[in-house]
């Protein structure tokens, strides 16, 4: 029997998430032939298309380039969540470190006057520790990691707002500009700005994040390590028995995961694309997108590097929806239906594996009715 080239993992992901991009896009189009017909197919064009809405090369460019900005700190929220799941939790608490991670960079760099290396450093340290506290949580009293991320996600949130209070411009509730308060802060460019029309905020970001999923698919699936890390989230008391430090992988999980996670937000706000606005009352969404990006990815590093960037492309798109045919929150509506399909990757890749066994099963019986008549 032919190998089913469907059985393999890749090709499943890959159809899964084609399948949720189409079916997003399709609802989406939908939804705004509902709202008013006129333009539904232009708004629903002008979304795929993002930057190629401008007629000239040089602003096509520099707008790819403001989308490769902010893909970088969602590919590392999307990590951050991808390498807690391959060891069998759930961090939700991504959205609260990438938070603390923006909280510690910005300070550091307006309050202290810090370079960008020991700023970047200073959030990886505190999307570590409030990744920690999850974990110490969950090994040593058994506190779900959903609840717990849950609620860190919103001290981490006041926290920053408090924080980032004494640093912020006195007629606005946004912080400095850190390129005018702190130039030595910002993430250096290497040239990159000079490929995107002169777009002075791709930096140093958009190669490290890609260089890091692609450490994390090596650890996960090269090193005894990952090993090590995948086995306890399978089974911790068979890896307790098998010797493994049980406790201490899930803790040590979590606090990688948390470094991924704060370390994002430094790779958006070093590069001073964003000042952080000191009245923000819900949790940014780009730890929640991370989630998204992980499943549309397949739970594979690489595969999580297009998700991001598509996610990202799709979330900037919106913005070039005809507001006078509908309102700001449609670009918003269209992005989450996306997203939200995201999270049927697994099923659907449930439900071709489903389909393929009962396709044997029916050639299987095919084949022994045939040898069995040929015996007659």
């Amino acid at each position: 029997m032919k190998k089913n080239i469907l059985k393999n993992n890749a090709v499943q992901s890959l159809i899964a998430s084609l399948l949720c991009i189409v079916l997003g896009l399709l609802i989406g189009y939908i939804v705004l032939l509902f709202i008013n017909p006129t333009g539904a197919g232009d708004a629903i064009l002008a979304v795929i298309k993002n930057f190629f809405n401008y007629s000239r090369a040089n602003l096509q460019t520099k707008n790819f380039g403001n989308t490769l900005v902010k893909t970088a700190p969602l590919l590392m929220c999307a990590l951050s969540v991808l390498f807690a799941y391959k060891v069998g939790l759930f961090n939700i608490g991504a959205a609260g470190q990438y938070v603390i991670g923006a909280c510690a960079s910005i300070y550091a760099a307006l309050a202290w006057g810090w370079s960008w290396l020991p700023c970047l450093l200073f959030a990886v340290f505190a999307g570590a520790a409030l990744g920690a506290v999850v974990g110490f949580l969950k090994s040593y009293l058994n506190v779900n990691e959903v609840i717990s991320g849950i609620m860190l996600n919103w001290i981490g949130l006041y926290l920053t707002n408090m924080l980032l209070t004494t640093v912020k411009e006195a007629t606005s509730p946004y912080t400095f500009h850190i390129a005018d308060a702190n130039p030595s802060a910002i993430l250096p460019s290497l040239g990159l700005g000079k490929l995107f029309s002169g777009n002075g905020y791709v930096s140093l970001a958009i190669p490290l994040s890609i260089l890091l999923a692609v450490a994390i698919a090596v650890i996960l699936d090269r090193t005894k390590f990952g090993y090590e890390l995948k086995a306890t989230g399978n089974n911790k008391n068979a890896a307790k028995y098998c010797g493994m430090a049980e406790r201490r992988n899930i803790i040590l999980t979590l606090v990688i995961s948390g470094a991924l996670a704060g370390l994002g937000g430094a790779l958006l706000y070093l590069t001073d694309y964003e000042q952080w606005q000191c009245t923000t009352s819900s949790v940014p969404s780009m730890g929640f997108n991370g989630i998204a990006a992980t499943f549309l990815g397949g739970l594979n590093p690489i595969g999580t590097i297009f998700s991001s960037y598509f996610i990202q492309h799709i979330t900037s798109g919106g913005a070039y929806v005809d507001k006078t045919m509908y309102s700001s929150q449609i670009s918003d509506l269209i992005s989450a239906i996306i997203i939200y399909l995201c999270g049927f990757v697994l099923f659907i890749k449930y439900a071709i594996n489903a389909g393929i066994a009962r396709h044997e099963e029916r050639q299987s019986k095919r084949i022994a009715a045939a040898e069995k008549g040929g015996e007659k």
